[in-house]
């Protein structure tokens, strides 16, 4: 009986093990692109029905001809730092400035051991009522969410102090560049929903390209989470997740999310407690809204802010959001509502395995060069793709062409045709940071199930120069 050459029976492993990867990889693809062609056409049809049947007779409400609510009320602004120094000051500043003496107050939660964060909060609530530092009791970092307990229960005090209740909560970061029609469109708009969420627009990228790059992919990836997936999400009836900024609870939902309101109604061993928070309002039959307003000038009212520009900082941040969303939602929120909703749940955890069909994707192209090389060395056995898998990789090959145009189409909308264009060369950013990412979260997450506490593994921040950038 004869034996293969060593050669030609480790290229026949490859060939059969190029084949599989291909058909895990196809398959993959192919799920997920149906998946977001679907989001895609409903997001068109809803569109084009407002469009005949809602704007063609009545003009699109901006924030000049938003009437008075019906019940006014004080608005809370939480605002959770961990080493901010650098920004909290500028960002506090601008708020303040923005929202000029509005019925609202600043509730900015730091730690004992930051004191740099401290001294910069501390010298403005010196001298402005409008803002309250609160200093937690435990050493940080915690987590997100226990540190906006600490800023619900000085909420909590000053009420009974005041004898007045708060209408709604307002999450904010240390780096968010606010708008200043917000608390009036939160006002007006919290007498109707449980929570409101408004877009997020991530400020372009600064310095070389490949930092540009970098951070620019967030404003690829919001540009269609909050100009297309969001409305999607409400037109069907499923809930609106909190994006932790730019979002307003209703004061007594939010206090129905805590079986212990004295202590928070945020859950602080999680690491997306405001992902959760709007996921259990719709679970508790709270009703949601995502809203897209212009202001007088015609500029979308949503928070801006720069978003991390190194490959390690977008590892770190997409890592959390993967623990908290695609890994421990799983067992935390389980799987309540209606089709819909378990739709946009599957969707919202799909993340850890979508970063491994790109990886399996690009494992096969570099196996496809690999055995072409080797073909020009050597015989190598070659496999013909079947009818099936033919037309698999066809349908594909449409898919992608069809989100590469998605993705220009929604960038180019926010930021303009140029940055809409070079939307198309990031993606191969978005699918390596998304990769890294996920592998970070399985490790941390399996980490912390063998009894490993989950920390604020946050990322270092920046504020923009608003009078270099007016």
């Amino acid at each position: 009986m004869g034996v293969k050459p060593l050669g030609e029976g480790t290229a026949a492993l490859f060939v059969a093990l190029h084949h599989e990867i291909l058909l895990f990889a196809a398959v993959g693809l192919a799920i997920g692109g149906l998946d977001d062609f679907v989001v895609d056409l409903l997001f068109f049809l809803r569109t084009t029905w407002r469009d005949i049947a809602i704007y063609a007779r009545f003009p699109r409400m901006t924030t000049p001809g938003l009437p008075a609510p019906e019940h006014p009320g004080k608005i809370a602004i939480f605002v959770p730092a961990w080493q901010e120094s650098d920004v909290i000051a500028p960002m506090l500043r601008h708020a303040l400035q923005s929202w000029g003496d509005g019925h609202y107050r600043i509730f900015v939660g730091t730690y004992p051991n930051d004191p740099a964060t401290i001294d910069a909060v501390g010298q403005i609530a010196a001298n402005d009522e409008r803002l309250m530092l609160c200093i937690n009791d435990r050493p940080g970092p915690t987590t997100k969410a226990d540190c906006l307990n600490l800023l619900w229960r000085a909420m909590l005090a000053e009420e009974t102090a005041g004898t007045f209740r708060y209408k709604a909560v307002v999450l904010h970061d240390s780096e968010d560049v606010v708008h200043a029609d917000e608390i009036r469109l939160f006002d007006f708009m919290v007498d109707r929903f449980d929570l409101v969420q408004l877009p997020v627009l991530p400020l372009p990228g600064r310095g070389g390209w490949w930092r540009r790059a970098i951070a620019d992919h967030y404003g690829d990836e919001f540009a269609e989470s909050h100009g297309k997936l969001l409305t999607v999400r409400e037109a069907v009836g499923a809930s609106v997740p909190s994006a932790g900024v730019a979002c307003a609870f209703e004061r007594n939902m939010l206090e129905a999310l805590s079986p212990d309101s004295a202590q928070g109604p945020f859950d602080p061993g999680s690491l997306t407690e405001d992902y959760e928070a709007g996921l259990r309002i719709r679970d508790m039959g709270g009703r949601s809204a995502f809203v897209r307003m212009r202001d007088a000038k015609g500029e979308l009212v949503a928070t801006r802010e720069y978003f991390p520009d190194t490959i390690r900082a977008a590892v770190r941040q997409k890592a959390r959001w993967t623990i908290g969303i695609s890994l421990a939602g799983w067992d935390r929120l389980g799987w309540q509502g209606g089709p819909t909703e378990w739709w946009m749940r599957l969707r919202d955890r799909r993340a850890a395995l979508a970063a491994l069909v790109l990886f399996a994707a690009y494992l096969t192209l570099l196996l496809s060069v690999i055995l072409w090389l080797w073909g020009q060395i050597m015989p190598v056995p070659h496999r013909p793709l079947s009818p099936a898998m033919a037309a698999l990789l066809w349908l594909n090959l449409f898919l992608m062409l069809w989100r590469m145009a998605m993705r220009l189409l929604f960038v180019s909308r926010a930021y303009g045709l140029r940055a809409g264009l070079g939307a198309v060369p990031r993606t191969f950013i978005a699918n390596y940071v998304a990769i890294l990412a996920a592998r970070r979260a399985v490790f941390l997450y399996l980490r912390s199930l063998s009894g490993h506490p989950l920390h604020w593994d946050k990322t270092q921040h920046h504020f923009p120069d608003l009078q270099a950038d007016s």
